[in-house]
């Protein structure tokens, strides 16, 4: 019996998984847990394996389709076996093969194939009006182009027939397609119609130029998800915000130091997320409430330091996380945080490394942003926002003024678990050890 291969479900909130790339084929042979595809959720790049042993067939998504989770995806055969009956009809012509994104059919619509009803949407034509070849006069995606070499520039709808591309051109442009002669088959007016109607129109002094649309770009995926979390903690959590500025002499001395120990051995060299990381994971264990949760009617003070890091993504923001990050030494979590880093940007993190988070750090600094507040990441009951360093004026205790680095700390806290005072110590003490990194080690 043909054995099914699914979408699968790898977060308790998803939905859909989007098919980045299928490593074998249609026909190709694979074997158990060898890795036949690439899915991406809101999150992360997944490997798929393959379930059992045998030929790859009736794969029904094509890179770049969103599927439902659950969805059959494709199936793989032992030697005799064939594909269910329903989708070696469906899949009899590669062609024919079912568009995920096509809309589904009204009730009074002809039969038609989901290739086919997407093709003729795409060029605004009538299905009624057209005669399948298929079986019981079903209408296929070769009935369709065969209704586009009919010679009308106008569907049976009414509509003016275009490639999609030349209606995309067209609405950016902000023209109407009826005043665009086309080149195509039947009259159908082309991409390049478009462009040239508005090269003889700029050319023209006395047309009208056409009107700027906006840009509009769809809110799925990652995006989607980061907006729906982000207002949900802001709009159910609330925050309360405690801003520091720590004197980063000392931190930097010792960053220096110990990158030139680093480069002489050979070793990873210490960034300053990496020893921002340990010095935070170190506070925390003297701060168990920033290290907590609310849960049901009850507070978790969490055993384990998990540290989040935020990294930014053409798309929006993931956070990798630093496990028990208080147990590691820096050359430990140099090399994690660098590696975490990396995997983010190039969207190859597993489920388990986005996973368990207790805290996390979001650092702008980079950019040159000196201040700013975070959102807290649900379920987590705080998070620090680190700035940039600025050279600033400050008052030695002799009484003199001299110019140091400081930097900006921001500690986001849930109010309903973490009272100011409690946050306020945290925050007091990372700027200690900020500024005395001896005490790191105390």
């Amino acid at each position: 019996m043909a054995v099914e291969m699914i979408m699968p479900k790898v977060d308790m909130d998803q939905e859909t998984g989007k098919v980045v790339d299928w490593l074998k084929g249609e026909g190709d042979q694979v074997k158990k847990g060898e890795v036949i595809l690439v899915i991406e959720t809101d999150k992360i790049a997944i490997d798929v394996e393959a379930p059992e042993s045998g030929t790859l067939a009736g794969i029904n998504a094509a890179p770049g389709d969103e599927v439902p989770i659950g969805t059959v995806i494709a199936y793989v055969l032992k030697e005799g076996e064939s594909l269910p009956e329903d989708v070696e009809q469906a899949a009899g012509d590669s062609s024919e093969q079912e568009d995920p994104a096509a809309a589904p059919p009204e009730e009074d619509s002809p039969a038609a194939t989901p290739a086919a009803r997407s093709m003729a949407a795409d060029h605004d034509l009538d299905l009624s009006q057209m005669r399948g070849s298929g079986q019981g006069g079903k209408i296929l995606k070769k009935d369709v182009q065969a209704a586009m070499q009919q010679p009308s520039q106008v569907s049976p709808g009414g509509k003016v027939v275009a490639t999609p591309s030349a209606r995309r051109k067209a609405r950016k442009a902000g023209i109407s397609l009826d005043q665009v002669p086309g080149s195509g088959p039947g009259g159908r007016i082309q991409a390049f119609d478009v462009e040239n109607y508005l090269e003889t129109a700029a050319a023209s002094p006395s047309s009208p130029q056409p009107a700027a649309e906006a840009e509009t770009l769809p809110l799925v995926g990652m995006r989607q998800t980061i907006a729906e979390r982000m207002t949900s903690s802001y709009k159910t959590i609330p925050h309360v915000q405690f801003t520091n500025r720590a004197d980063v002499s000392a931190f930097l001395e010792v960053r220096e130091e110990l990158n030139r120990e680093a480069q002489d051995r050979g070793l990873e060299k210490i960034s300053m997320t990496a020893l921002l990381v340990s010095m935070v994971a170190g506070v925390l264990r003297d701060h168990p409430r920033l290290n907590s949760s609310l849960g049901d009617d009850q507070i978790v003070l969490h055993q384990e330091i998990n540290i989040g890091v935020a990294v930014a993504l053409e798309e929006g923001l993931i956070v990798p996380v630093v496990p028990q990050a208080d147990q590691k030494t820096l050359r430990q979590l140099a090399k994690e945080v660098k590696e975490l880093t990396s995997r983010a940007r190039d969207r190859t993190l597993t489920n388990q490394q986005v996973k368990g988070g207790t805290f996390t750090i979001t650092n702008l600094g980079p950019f040159g942003v000196e201040q700013f507040n975070a959102i807290i990441n649900p379920p987590e009951a705080a998070i620090l926002a680190v700035g940039s360093i600025q050279p600033q004026p400050v008052v030695l205790p002799d009484g003199s003024l001299d110019s140091r680095p400081l930097m900006s700390l921001t500690l986001s806290a849930d109010h309903r678990i973490i009272d100011g005072v409690v946050a306020a110590r945290f925050l007091s003490h990372l700027v200690r050890v900020i500024e005395s990194p001896i005490l790191m080690n105390y």
